[in-house]
């Protein structure tokens, strides 16, 4: 094996470089269902190398067969971080490291053993004496393989202070170079756990010859603030996985560690070498391979961490971005911020948004948009850019407001009558007046269409009707789109709405309003805006 090319410990103890330790291969792969093929941990292995971690913890090769073999293939393949590979402090597992190992450029062996009470009495069955001395056993048989070793007391953060000291001071003068301190259980709390790696900083005299590591679950939520906590207390390696995943609740997350140290630090005035710009495209790889879903709201990589729904939190963004971002979105590489529109976006955010999607509005017209934007919101949670390119193509397709839907009623069944009921408004402001009536049909569309007929006076045969999906989901916007011949004249209308029969309604009203404002042209008795037409057939309503 090749000699291990990276700083001595002393070298990187004296500075405020942090080493990332990248565990997604071996703790993250214990997720339940998250089991990794050789291809996907390849495809991974090359994912975090040019995201540039220090250490990939390649998997435990005592394992099985196949997790030797990923173990193998990454460190064959891998030519940047270090590769390692775990064994508990048994020779049968640091052979079987070694082995996986063998053609690696960058080695490392990785041996832990338990220390708590807890674990010495009912696991182990062992005194302390004898956990000193397996430890320091398994450092040196790792060492005859390999030149970086790496030693976990597990359990750590739940071990009597002084026996931990202990155990850390005998496996460095074995020749351990990384002393990893594991909250194995999630079990400690920020300041305990700076504490703890306080007492070895001041109490272990050759605590500078190795490099203190940390490895933090989140059972309690805390693994990420137990490893910003111990880095400032003088942990030099941060152990964790993409998104967090690991058992149980999971590990340190890799995107919160490196970007809170990157954003805070006038607090955490440490760097590592992680090409942020990469930590988006990194989480998605591993979410798509391990099958284990990023909530929306996780932080740095979730769907809507860098989303804002709220009008007060849009409009600030628009005019500064600070106001509400504290990263910018490229460092993680996220393209923009995304205004998510919702019930809670202001008109800024709309205006801005409809712009974006090529649509620039007049004030009055961007007002009515408004409002049927807000209509839609109570509508369906979600609303995708196609819902808003929807509502305002329905907008500027009705070709002088001449008439709009009001309200719809339709009955209909296999042992009924379809029968839609009508209520039309014709103008605008105090002078607007509504209409209803009431007709019958072969089905809910020809009952609609006779109504709206009776009331408008256009009578129109229905030569095409389609319907088809604006958006996703079972609340998505339906767009129905007609032909109808008005004696001879054809014309298309379009609607859109949640409910598919109303979008008929409005897309067969639409092509009313296109042919009465193309024969207004040749007839003067045909209603054009600013003309008084025949009354309507419909009962007008009070």
């Amino acid at each position: 094996m090749s000699m291990i090319k990276v700083p001595t410990p002393q070298e990187i103890n004296a500075g405020n470089r942090i080493l990332v330790f990248d565990t997604t291969l071996r703790d993250g792969e214990q997720s339940p269902g998250a089991t990794m093929n050789l291809d996907e941990k390849l495809q991974v292995a090359r994912a975090l190398t040019r995201l540039k971690v220090d250490v990939i913890e390649a998997g435990f090769p005592i394992a099985s067969p196949g997790d030797h073999d990923a173990v193998k293939a990454v460190a064959e393949e891998v030519d940047g971080p270090i590769v390692c590979g775990l064994a508990r402090s048994l020779e049968k597992d640091i052979r079987a490291a070694a082995s996986a190992l063998k053609n690696a450029k960058y080695p490392r062996i990785h041996v832990f053993l338990a220390t708590s009470a807890i674990h010495r009495q009912f696991k182990l069955k062992k005194a302390k004496e004898e956990i000193v001395k397996q430890a320091v056993e398994a450092v040196k048989m790792a060492l005859s393989f390999c030149k970086d070793v790496e030693f976990s007391p597990e359990d750590a953060s739940r071990t009597e202070p002084e026996f931990l000291c202990e155990v850390v001071e005998a496996v460095i003068k074995a020749g351990a170079t990384t002393v990893n301190i594991p909250d194995t259980v999630g079990y400690a709390v920020p300041e305990e756990y700076g504490a703890l790696i306080h007492t070895l900083k001041t109490k272990v005299p050759n605590i500078d010859e190795a490099v203190i590591s940390v490895h933090c679950h989140n059972d309690l939520g805390l693994a990420v603030a137990n490893s910003l906590t111990a880095v400032k207390f003088g942990a030099r390696q941060v152990e964790c996985t993409i998104n967090g995943i690991g058992e149980r609740a999971g590990n340190a997350a890799l995107e919160e560690v490196v970007m809170a140290m990157r954003t805070r630090g006038k607090y955490f005035p440490y760097s590592t070498n992680i090409d942020t710009p990469k930590i988006c495209a990194t989480s998605r790889l591993v979410s798509n391979t391990t099958g284990i879903h990023v909530q929306r709201n996780k932080a740095i990589v979730g769907e809507n961490a860098f989303a804002h729904e709220s009008g007060i939190h849009q409009d600030g963004v628009l005019k500064e971005r600070t106001t509400y971002e504290i990263m910018h979105p490229a460092d993680v590489g996220v393209d923009q911020s995304k205004l998510v529109m919702g019930k809670h976006s202001g008109r800024n955010a709309f205006g801005t948004r409809l712009k974006e999607l090529g649509y620039e509005l007049d004030e009055k017209r961007l007002a009515e948009a408004f409002e049927k934007f807000k209509v839609l919101c109570d509508k369906k949670k979600t609303i995708y850019d196609a819902d808003l390119v929807a509502l305002v193509e329905d907008q500027l397709v009705t070709a002088g407001p001449i008439w709009e839907l009001d309200l719809l009623q339709v009955t209909s069944g296999n042992r009924s009558v379809p029968t839609a009921t009508v209520i039309l408004r014709k103008g605008s402001g105090e002078t607007a007046q509504t209409f209803r009536d009431a007709a019958i049909g072969d089905g809910p569309i020809d009952a609609l269409t006779n109504a709206i007929d009776r009331i408008t006076g256009m009578t129109g045969q229905l030569l095409d009707f389609q319907v088809q999906s604006v958006t996703e989901g079972r609340e998505a916007q339906g767009e129905v789109n007609v032909k109808v011949d008005f004696g001879g004249q054809l014309v298309h209308g379009r609607g859109f709405s949640t409910d598919i029969v109303e979008a008929s309604a409005k897309a067969y009203l639409n092509a009313v309003c296109r042919a009465i404002v193309t024969q207004s042209a040749k007839s003067p008795e045909i209603e054009r805006p600013g003309h008084i037409a025949p009354a309507p057939r419909g009962v007008a309503t009070p």
